[in-house]
């Protein structure tokens, strides 16, 4: 993936263009194809010299000869490279994710060691040291079956062709450039059905796999086109950027004719119609008859055939006490122990009394016969658990064998605890070995495992266990229907079931298998598998021990040591039957050429274990291939398929020389996907060979019905699941009668209803067919199903076509887990893979990008997510193998930690709601008397009181202008304070009583005249941190006559970016000079400030702090109300600045409108913790005092970062009953003093007098935040009903503002789907999808609103969504700009209604919102108007057709993972672009991506284009705490963000 390194060094300066295509050039020249009269690149270039040392043996023992490749199926391998040659013509730019670099170090090559230098390796294959033998170990898949992956002999596995000499450094500068200008050709999703010409590499004979698969990683993988931009960028977008070169890349793949459309539709309880998948009308159908249930041979019994398995033991024990039961290995494979059958036999006598005598009491004994019992026994010790098998079967115990758990937290270990709870298991069989390695407390017990049951541990050694009197003999019966022991079997969910196995049907199942095998006594067999459950069990401890046969035990623990040992113990013994899995005869074929004399002439029988799965197939063919030179007959490989609940299903078995060979099916995989068998020629790409794995077993039925509903028997050409019905089967699922029903008690029945038999059959978990000649052949397991829009696909055949993509040996030691997720109401694919240590980014991408053709092409199903982990990352199973359960939980809940991730929704997701056709047609008056518009009554307007009809005494309305107001109050009241500035540690830093302001007013008019030579109306910027001195300043500005503009100062820490936009205000204001503090002018004219702007242009820069003695010789008095009292700018969040006239009328009516609605008078006290600059904060602030004569505790906002308590506790101090804050207020409070509200109400912080809590805001208001303030403060004494919100915009700075008297603010829910389409939907709250909305305030007096549709501006009815219009005494008279836009004034400004009222002057908020009348009243005892606030126009993104609000989407993302602190998104050229920031390693962020992918999908029906992962704080935000997201957005695109990690999704 693309490193974060910069191309060129910033000390070196910018490289040039020349230089740069110079660099370029040379970093991926090897990747040029060579043009006739070039020179080839040297062998140096393209790939490291490989040193003749260890590692090149190493390396020539993996890469020469064609049969070295592991799992190599010729079918499978040479269908996946037809299919990625296919994909050759097509080129298609697919952008790399851009990853920081401290991100890729930790996978990349720059980490690690290279496997084969780390020691020398002696000529003894006992001796290959287990770094190198790691690599081929344990290449399991799903549960302990295992796999591996395909290789070319040409690919040098330490150095991959994309860097030169071996260096992590080159790589890194090349995906640089490869980020930049690269030409992928993965063509994810063009469906590789639509044809398209087949390149020479599909055409070329079979043999030819290695130059197809060199032409592959050169042509197909990174074809490099040589023009510099993939395509011309839109206007407006930086050619240089990174980010939206790939942005381009990703728009432009996603240009591609989508999949057929789909007619049908299924409600998702509301109007939005999700698409159904249609049935293809020419997909294949079953066409067969229906199919005859197949019966198996006679079972045979014997005459000599004991009565039951303990009978069988006690006469071996008792006739043959020498003969050996059981040899165990160490790991150097020498014999460890024999053990005899005397032996067994006198110690399982032992085990049974001990069991039965010596634990508990004589009258309370705490093992009865019928208990459960736990056998928890270590794979390198057969011994010792034969023994305590055999003795809880002679004792009649149930045995309840499980795996040893490692740790307290091991993967599945709380579900085997959960069995062993339902089976009531209270003792725990283990060795002594085993017991001392159990976790222990530090008093020395072993502490009780995750979700285990309290077990006493009981050793089973005989030196613990006492002598049986002489007298004490084991009651031995004939085999009868009480339970023999109960088999573990991990769920698909990951549950845990314990399936039941009867005295008689386990001694049918040794007979069967005996028939079967041919079983002989005194015969030798060699074990690889689990002893303790499945096929290991039945053929090494059970049936073994019914013909007296040796069994010679190869632990888990030696193969990974010596994978040959099987073969030479084989050898050793002249076994005639082994036991493995694909995997076992893998890791022989990778080692077999350190061994000389290999001689397997002796089998008869090659039992292999895993021979259902899919490619199991290519192992036996590759191990044939091999060893038919060392004696290995074909006819002795014996593929067997087998289940938990119906044990051994069938087994191929040996046949004579000289016959049939054994069945292969080539199978459309189209028609598998359908469920139909359809035999295919082996020419076409996707096909599934598959062998046969016997015939049905002796004394079984078996029939094949269908996986779902009623179980009716399939046609002949039909996949179904295998169905047995024989004595040898398991019984039930332990104490789950239900399932057990469904699974062990079915009947199948014929198309008329009829049932087949009598008998009850179980149901196998397999599903397969029954071929020609009654073989029985199985295409997959149920648990491995996924349904992907109505097309079925196996787990484990995804497996195998990703392993087969491996010309680099990619995946480490093969370990893909594939599960299907279910995100929009169908299932969808992820895969999984551990990547090795040495892949570069490169690698890991080409091989991804090669999956998703691979998998598209063969099984036509797109992948959804394809996830990378670090090698041995992915939870394990007992014996190695992935425990796919637990890694889908890691995967769903994000904490799998991929190193790289890929996710395809756009390919993958073909069921969302059709784009909304957006309907034509203007509205006119005759839809009102009609009904189209209104739902009922009325038309959505409501008022204030009105202003006209109040009567007060109100003196300030004697007066025109605020500065009179203040001359008038410095008379009268000359000693009132107005004004108290609180210090972050809450004492008084400063304070203004009305004589104070007017005097200090007054000698800044005077300097203004004096010093700055200023005319009436001249603008006056003044740059004050929040305090008096701004106070001041303003009316020093209206005294003088000047117009003032507040401005924000930059930010000491930050000039380089809060400077520039203090200029801009300054020059787009045309302030004539700047007024501020000594310590802010210097920084104005500081060096670093004149590093971000030009500091020669600022107009002349007061600095008030000495301010002149003498005052004006008189003070200015405006004539005219309708002049400009001050203008007011604004940063708005979609980034634009916005100024707006106030004008002394408007500045009047707004402070009156705001004294009667809050009750203000001089009596009267309001803490304000607000930014001074702009809005309702400033006028606040400001001017409200001064208006009403209330007394103003003014908090900086900037000091609460210091004391977060500092406002809260003003609050208190104060006894204040009106207060006004604003979000990132609110915010700082709820996160800061979370912790803290029981030592502040110790310090006696009271909340209790607080009438209004007012949130200052210009957005939709924030519900969940207001509601955990509430509830956080609650203890303090805040009434829940004291916190409400404002609304206010740029045409009106306050339209709505919870007073003092009036109803408390109400909360609708909404369905948020219904708002996509500009529709108002009420709900009950809690339903699905809802969403609550706060009512903003009450209208304040003098205002009128009206919702009006933005398109047509006719009024709309009530609770219908439309655009918030008013009209008000204060609303702003236009806006200040310099080009002086017309058009958007009068629009914004002076609207009129285009029917109905149209002679009122409204002016537009910009924001959507609606009406709601509701039950309550207000004061004049009128019903009461709520207005809801939805969102801005502007910031509303218009996706598929409906209107989508960010904070909507922002809301779900935040919720999906703990460590996501923050998110914004917006759109890009049509894609959707969600940065989130990740409070947790940098490690977490890639568990982002498919988490938020999903979310998004799941709840708002979008796909998400990009998923930026960025460092807390990235986002900016304003100081009212709204989010900016176009600035964000222009950071993202100049590739300003340093992100962690950036995710295209295809």
């Amino acid at each position: 993936m693309c490193k974060r390194v910069s191309l060129c060094c910033s000390l070196a300066g910018d490289i040039t263009q020349k230089g740069y295509e110079k660099k370029r050039s040379k970093l991926i020249g090897a990747f040029f194809p060579q043009t006739p009269g070039m020179d080839p690149p040297t062998g140096q270039e393209r790939r490291a010299p490989v040193t003749p040392s260890s590692s090149s043996r190493y390396h020539r023992r993996r890469s020469s000869g064609s049969r070295d490749e592991r799992y190599r199926s010729d079918v499978h391998t040479e269908a996946v490279q037809a299919a990625l040659a296919k994909n050759k013509e097509r080129k298609m730019a697919v952008p790399m994710p851009s990853k920081r670099r401290s991100l890729v170090v930790q996978t990349s090559m720059d980490a690690y060691t290279p496997p084969g230098t780390r020691r020398s390796v002696t000529l003894s294959t006992r001796h290959l040291t287990c770094d190198i033998m790691e690599r081929w170990i344990n290449r399991a898949i799903h549960g302990t079956s295992s796999t591996t992956t395909t290789t070319s002999s040409t690919a040098s596995s330490s150095s991959s062709s994309t860097r030169s000499g071996g260096s992590g450094a080159a790589g890194g500068r090349l995906a640089d450039v490869l980020a930049q200008h690269t030409l992928i050709n993965a063509d994810f999703f063009l469906n590789l059905r639509t044809g398209g010409g087949r390149s020479g590499i599909a055409r070329q004979p079979l043999h030819h796999c290695e130059s197809a698969i060199r032409s592959l990683i050169h042509g197909v993988c990174v074809c490099v086109c040589v023009c510099v931009c993939v395509c011309s960028p839109p206007a407006g977008v930086p050619v240089s950027s990174r980010v939206s070169a790939k942005i381009q890349q990703l728009v432009n793949t996603l240009k591609r004719p989508k999949r057929p459309p789909l007619r049908e539709f299924f409600v998702d309880d509301f109007e939005e119609l999700l698409e159904v998948q249609q049935p293809d009308p020419n997909q294949p159908k079953a066409e067969g008859a229906q199919m005859v249930a197949t019966r198996g041979e006679q079972l045979g019994v014997v005459t000599n055939w004991p009565p039951s398995l303990e009978a069988a033991l006690q006469r071996w024990g008792t006739i043959s006490p020498k003969a050996p039961c059981l040899t165990t290995m160490d790991t150097n494979s020498k014999p460890l122990y024999v053990l005899t059958y005397g032996k067994l036999w006198s110690r399982s006598v032992k085990v049974a009394f001990n069991l039965l005598h010596k634990l508990g009491t004589k009258q309370e004994p705490l093992v009865r016969p019928g208990d459960r019992v736990a056998l928890v026994f270590p794979n390198n010790d057969p011994a010792a658990f034969m023994t305590a098998f055999y003795g809880c079967l002679l004792a009649e115990v149930v045995p309840v064998p499980i795996e040893v758990p490692l740790s307290r937290k091991d993967a599945g270990s709380q579900q085997i605890g959960f069995l062993l709870g339902s089976c009531g298991v209270t003792v725990a069989l283990t060795s002594d070995a085993c017991h001392k390695g159990l976790p222990k407390s530090p008093t020395g017990e072993i502490p009780q495992f995750k979700g285990w049951p309290k077990v006493l541990w009981f050793v089973t050694e005989s030196k613990h266990l006492s002598k049986p009197p002489r007298d004490w003999f084991p009651h031995i019966k004939d085999a009868n229907q009480d339970t023999a022991y109960i088999e573990y079997k991990t769920c698909k969910d990951g549950s845990v079931l314990g399936v039941t196995v009867m005295r008689i049907s386990l001694l049918t199942h040794c007979q069967t298998l005996t028939q079967s095998c041919a079983y002989t006594e005194a015969e030798t067999i060699v074990n690889v598998l689990d002893f303790k459950k499945d096929v290991g069990l039945w053929h090494a401890v059970l049936t073994s021990v019914m013909n007296m046969m040796h069994v010679i035990s190869i632990p888990y623990a030696l193969m990974k040591v010596n994978p040959l040992s099987w073969i030479q113990k084989v050898c050793q013994h002249k076994a005639k039957v082994a036991c493995v899995k694909s995997r076992d005869m893998h890791w022989a074929l990778v080692a077999h050429r350190e061994q000389r004399d290999v001689n397997l002439s002796s089998l008869r029988m090659l039992v292999v274990a895993d021979g259902s799965n899919p490619w199991s197939i290519s192992s036996c063919d590759a191990f044939l291939n091999v060893f038919q030179t060392k004696g290995l007959k074909p006819e002795v490989i014996c593929p067997c398929a087998s289940s938990p609940e119906a044990l051994t299903v069938a087994l191929r078995r040996p046949v004579e020389e000289g016959s049939t060979p054994p069945g292969r099916g080539v199978l459309s995989m189209q028609g598998l996907s359908h469920g139909v068998i359809r035999v295919d020629s082996e020419e076409k790409l996707s096909v599934l060979t598959l062998q046969d794995v016997g015939a049905v077993m002796p004394g079984g039925t078996m029939c094949v019905v269908k996986p779902e509903g009623v179980p009716q028997l399939c046609k002949t050409d039909e996949i179904g699941e295998l169905c047995v019905c024989t004595v040898a089967t398991g019984t039930s699922y332990y104490g789950l009668a239900g399932m057990t029903k469904n699974t062990f008690e079915v009947f199948p029945v014929t198309n008329s209803g009829a049932p087949v038999s009598e008998f009850p059959f179980t149901r196998t978990g397999l599903l397969g067919f029954i071929g020609p000649g009654g073989l029985i052949f199985v295409a997959g397991k149920m648990d491995g199903l996924m349904v992907v829009g109505g097309r079925q696909h196996n787990a484990d055949d995804i497996v195998a076509t990703a392993l087969a993509v491996e010309p680099m040996k990619f995946v480490y030691r093969g370990r893909i887990a594939v599960f299907s997720i279910t995100v929009l109401h169908d299932e969808r694919i992820v895969v999984v893979a551990e990547q090795r240590p040495d892949s570069t980014e490169e690698d890991s991408f080409q091989w991804m990008s090669r999956v998703l053709q691979a998998i598209d092409g063969i099984h036509q199903v797109g992948v959804y997510c394809l996830a990378l982990v670090p090698s041995n990352t992915l939870p394990k199973t007992p014996l190695g193998g992935i425990h796919l359960s637990e890694t889908k939980q890691l995967f769903l809940e994000g904490a799998l930690h991929p190193c790289n991730v890929l996710m395809c929704p756009h390919t993958c997701v073909t069921n969302l709601p059709k784009p909304r056709q957006k309907q034509p047609g203007t509205i006119g008056p005759a839809s009102v008397m009609v009904g189209n518009l209104v739902s009922g009554k009325r038309i959505a307007q409501a008022s204030g009181r009105d202003l006209g009809q109040i009567e007060d005494n109100d003196q300030a309305r004697k007066f025109l202008f605020l500065s009179e107001v203040l001359q008038w109050r410095a008379q009268t009241t000359p000693d009132h304070v107005l004004y108290t500035l609180l210090n972050s540690r809450g004492t008084i830093a400063s304070s203004l009583t009305c004589v104070q302001l007017h005097k200090r007013a007054e000698k800044i008019a005077g300097m203004l005249a004096e010093r700055g030579h200023l005319q009436d109306g001249d603008h006056v910027a003044l740059v004050y941190p929040p305090g008096i001195d701004l106070i001041v300043a303003f009316y020093g500005c209206l005294y003088a006559g000047c117009v003032p503009i507040t401005v924000r100062p930059p930010h000491p820490q930050n000039i380089a970016t809060t400077l520039p936009t203090v200029k801009m205000i300054v020059e787009v204001s045309r302030s004539v000079c700047v007024m501020t503090t000594q310590l802010i002018f210097k920084l104005l004219k500081s060096k670093e400030a004149s590093a971000a702007v030009d500091v020669r242009t600022w107009p002349p820069v007061l600095d008030t702090d000495d301010l002149p003695k003498k005052k004006p010789p008189l003070l200015y008095k405006p004539s005219n109300p309708d002049t400009l009292a001050y203008l007011d700018f604004s940063v708005s969040t979609t980034g634009m600045l916005a100024g707006v006239k106030m004008s002394h009328t408007a500045t009047s009516a707004f402070c009156r409108s705001i004294k009667l609605q809050c009750e203000l008078y001089p009596s009267r006290e309001v803490a304000i913790c607000l930014d001074p600059y702009c809005g309702l904060g400033f006028v606040l602030w400001c001017l409200c005092s001064v208006y009403s004569g209330h007394q103003s505790i003014l908090i900086p906002p900037s000091e609460l970062e210091v004391n977060p308590s500092l406002w809260l506790s003003a609050v208190s101090q104060y006894k204040v009953r009106d207060t006004f804050c604003s979000y990132s207020v609110m915010e700082l409070c709820t996160k800061g003093l979370g912790l803290q509200t029981d030592s502040l109400k110790a310090r006696g912080l009271d909340l209790s007098r607080v009438r209004t809590c007012v949130v200052v805001a210009e957005e939709r208001p924030r519900t969940a935040l207001t509601q955990s303030f509430s509830k956080l403060f609650k203890d303090l004494g805040l009434h829940p009903r004291a916190v409400s919100t404002s609304f206010g915009c740029r045409v009106n700075l306050a339209i709505c503002l919870q007073g003092t008297s009036g109803p408390d603010p109400t909360t609708v829910y909404v369905d948020m789907r219904a708002l996509r389409h500009d529709r108002v939907r009420l709900v009950e709250r809690g339903s699905p999808h809802s969403l609550p909305l706060m009512e903003s305030g009450k209208i304040l007096p003098g205002v009128r609103i009206i919702i009006a549709n933005p398109e047509t501006k006719g009024p709309m009815g009530e609770s219908h969504l439309g655009e918030v219009w008013v009209h008000s005494g204060h609303n702003a008279s236009g806006y200040f700009t310099v080009y002086g836009d017309e058009a958007l004034q009068s629009d914004h400004f002076n609207s009129r209604l285009s029917f109905g009222d149209t002679q009122t002057v409204w002016a537009r908020t910009g924001y959507l919102g609606f009406l709601r009348r509701t039950e309550l009243t207000d004061a004049s005892g009128e019903r009461h108007d709520a207005l809801y606030v939805v969102g801005a126009l502007e910031e509303a993104m218009e996706l598929r057709g409906m209107r989508y609000h960010p904070i909507d989407i922002e809301t779900s993302v935040i919720r999906t993972h703990k460590s996501i602190t923050e998110c914004a998104v917006f759109t890009w050229t049509n894609l959707l672009v969600v940065v989130v920031e990740l409070d947790g390693s940098e490690h977490e962020a890639l568990d982002l991506v498919p988490l938020v992918t999903n979310v998004v999908l799941e709840e708002h029906y979008l796909i998400v284009g990009v998923v930026v992962v960025v460092d807390i704080g990235v986002i900016p935000i304003n100081s009212r705490g709204e989010k900016q997201r176009m600035h964000l957005r222009d950071g993202f695109l100049a590739d300003q963000l340093d992100p962690i990690y950036v995710a295209y999704n295809m």
